[in-house]
C-alpha cells in the first residue's frame, strides 16, 4: 500500500510504487487516498471525491490499483484515517504479507503516528530515501521503535516532483505535463482544480 493525499498523484508516486513492486517482488500495489488526514490538513483540497478520481486515473489496473478503505470510511465517520486501522482492514479481508510503503520523511516520524507498533505487527515498512533526510535518522527511529527488520528501504531515482509544486505550476499557469499521469491532467484541466 502507498498511502498519500495523493493531492494530486504524480510521476514520484508512481515511480516509488513501481520500484517497490519490482525491489520487493510485490504482485500488486494499492493507492491509499487519505481519507481524513490525522497530523495536518491537506492543502488546496479540491476534497474527497475528486482526489480519490485523480488516484483511480493514475493507477493502471495493472499491478497498481485503488483501495477505496480509507476514502470510505471518511463517508461513515469524523475519526481521522490511520494507517493501522487500514491495515487491520486489509488483514481481515485475507491479505497477508501486508507492505506499507512510504517515503522516509513519512518514516522518520513513524514514533508520532498512532499506534506504530500495531503497524509493524501488521505489515513490512518499505521506504525511499528522500533529499534532506538522512538514512541514520530512519534508522534511530526504526531502533527505537524496534521495528528495524520489517523495515526495507527501496532504491528509485530522485525526482524532485511534489504534489505541491503541481499545484503551484497550474495556479500559475505552467504545464504539467510528464508530471503527473496523463490521465490526472485531463481531471485537472476538466475540473479546473488548483488553477
Amino acid at each position: 500500500m502507498l498511502g498519500s493525499a495523493f493531492n494530486p498523484p504524480h510521476v514520484g508516486h508512481m515511480v516509488l510504487a513501481q520500484e517497490a513492486a519490482a525491489q520487493l517482488g510485490l504482485s500488486i500495489v494499492l493507492l491509499v487516498p487519505t481519507g481524513r488526514a490525522p497530523h495536518k490538513r491537506i492543502a488546496d483540497d479540491p476534497g474527497l471525491a475528486v482526489r480519490l478520481e485523480m488516484a483511480a486515473a493514475a493507477a493502471d489496473g495493472g499491478p497498481i490499483e485503488l483501495e477505496r478503505y480509507e476514502a470510505d470510511e471518511a463517508r461513515r465517520s469524523e475519526e481521522p484515517s490511520y494507517a493501522f486501522r487500514t491495515l487491520e482492514e486489509l488483514a481481515s479481508r485475507g491479505n497477508e504479507d501486508l507492505v506499507w510503503i512510504m517515503g522516509a520523511d513519512a518514516a522518520a516520524g513513524l514514533g508520532e503516528w498512532r499506534r506504530p507498533e500495531r503497524i509493524f505487527e501488521l505489515a513490512r515498512i518499505a521506504i525511499a530515501e528522500r533529499r534532506g533526510v538522512r538514512r541514520r535518522d530512519v534508522d534511530a527511529v526504526l531502533e527505537r521503535l524496534g521495528a528495524a527488520e520489517r523495515a526495507a528501504f527501496v532504491e528509485m531515482p530522485e525526482i524532485g516532483v511534489s504534489s505541491s509544486m503541481v499545484r503551484e505550476r497550474v495556479a500559475a499557469g505552467r504545464p504539467i505535463r510528464y508530471l503527473v499521469p496523463d490521465a490526472v491532467a485531463e481531471l485537472i484541466v476538466e475540473r479546473n482544480l488548483y488553477a
